[in-house]
């Protein structure tokens, strides 16, 4: 008896009963879209800061402090320490390894340089950057990785195109050629320390940081010249991390052992270097704060507005069952007192109608589910080039918040039901 008249009760007036669902249905829709999305808004949008540049940087503990006057670094070569190039490859086995985007290593060496077939005028000071465009690196495990600046900032313009590693090549810095009136094709005579080498210029570099004044060229050519053969001085590394948080910026000797775990197991970029530094011995990690910062704090506005559009598609969806439910109940008031005047109690009366919710809950929140899945994968196609991942939690999620609000938007109207005194419904007063 109790499901018939519930199922009665959706015979008639249906048109209030669709609008309710609609209402309902819409609310959800807009809950699951910006649900979906904000639980996938994160990796998404580390993946696209990582376009922006590296977010690490690897230099040797012991080092001398740079000396640069102009862009040109005046400090001895054989000044300061110097790491491995072939130790790169254990950056692909630590626990984080597949948030390693990319690395490329650095080695600045203050040259001498003019125009091969040149006058023979007096030659000029710059400093070389030897580094990767892509290269091939050895893991321990015995897979390869492309990496190099291609990956680690892949914002920088290049008029001509990026030098072969290994080859004779070079850039040169926009600030440098125009200065100087080198173009491209032609050929620098570059000497340090007793060696010489000539660079064909396959392109001009604009990054607007110092290597606009400097010549970049094959880190294999740096370490030539700068006679420290498979070393670098320093390494720039692209990872996806988690934005920082007070749990993150605590120092890792004074946590529990369950606290470590948690904190080694999260890719917080404070674990990320400290696997790093394990990995690669007599190295210091520092984060590049202005980019970690930057990204963490666009990455909480987002998130923080995604969850805003949640609640308030939420309220609304409320406010509109409860307007329906409040409209139901005034109208179905000689119903109730009938029903009371025949013995029902206050609980059986309220369950009649919240049975009618849940109901709606079921059938509002199942279409609100599809209709949502289907607006997220609109919007992470159209901001992010690629649909979001599909989860298996949000299913049960969604129909719980649609029950929730159905129950909550029905708290006023089943409070009036159970207020209705029969014999003053039934006379009409």
């Amino acid at each position: 008896m109790f499901f018939r008249i519930i199922s009665d009760s959706f015979s008639r007036k249906p048109r209030r009963k669709a609008l309710m669902a609609t209402a309902l249905a819409l609310g959800i829709a807009v809950t699951t879209a910006t649900l979906t999305v904000a639980l996938d808004v994160g990796d998404r949008l580390e993946k696209e800061f990582r376009a922006l540049g590296a977010n690490l940087l690897v230099t040797p503990k012991a080092d001398t402090l740079p000396l640069e006057i102009g862009g040109v670094d005046y400090r001895p070569v054989d000044t300061g320490a110097y790491l491995p190039v072939d130790q790169l490859g254990k950056l692909k086995t630590i626990f984080w390894r597949h948030n390693i985007m990319g690395f490329a290593p650095f080695l600045d060496v203050p040259v001498q340089w003019s125009e091969a077939g040149g006058a023979g005028g007096a030659a000029s000071r710059a400093t070389l950057i030897g580094t990767w465009y892509r290269h091939a690196v050895s893991v321990p495990d015995g897979t390869t990785f492309s990496t190099g600046v291609a990956d680690t900032d892949p914002w920088w313009q290049v008029e001509g195109r990026w030098f072969a590693d290994g080859a004779s090549e070079c850039l040169v810095g926009q600030a440098l050629a125009k200065s100087a009136g080198i173009r491209v094709g032609d050929s620098l005579a570059i000497g340090a320390g007793g060696h010489a080498a000539t660079l064909v210029v396959t392109g001009i570099v604009s990054t607007g940081g110092r290597e606009d004044n400097a010549v970049l060229a094959p880190l294999e050519t740096a370490e030539a010249l700068a006679g420290h053969p498979g070393q670098y001085r320093r390494l720039l590394v692209s990872a996806l991390t988690k934005p920082e948080d007070a749990f993150s910026q605590r120092n890792p000797d004074t946590m529990t052992a369950a606290e470590f775990d948690r904190w080694f197991c999260t890719p917080y970029i404070s674990s990320i270097s400290s696997q790093m530094q394990q990995e690669l011995p007599g190295v210091e990690v520092r984060v590049i704060r202005q980019v970690a910062e930057g990204e963490g704090q666009l990455l909480g506005h987002i998130s923080a507005l995604m969850w805003l559009v949640t609640l308030a598609a939420l309220l609304a969806a409320g406010l509109a069952v409860a307007s329906a439910s409040a409209t139901t109940v005034l109208e179905r008031r000689s119903e109730i007192g009938l029903m009371k005047a025949l013995g029902a109690n206050r609980r059986t009366v309220g369950g009649l109608f919240l049975g009618e919710q849940l109901l709606l809950a079921i059938v509002g929140g199942g279409a609100g589910y599809a209709l949502g899945i289907i607006l997220a994968r609109i919007v992470g196609q159209a901001v992010f080039g690629v649909a979001p991942v599909d989860r298996l939690i949000l299913p049960p999620v969604v129909l719980f918040l649609a029950v929730s609000v159905v129950v909550f938007g029905s708290l006023l109207p089943l409070r009036r039901v159970a207020s209705v005194r029969p014999a003053e419904t039934l006379r009409g007063e």
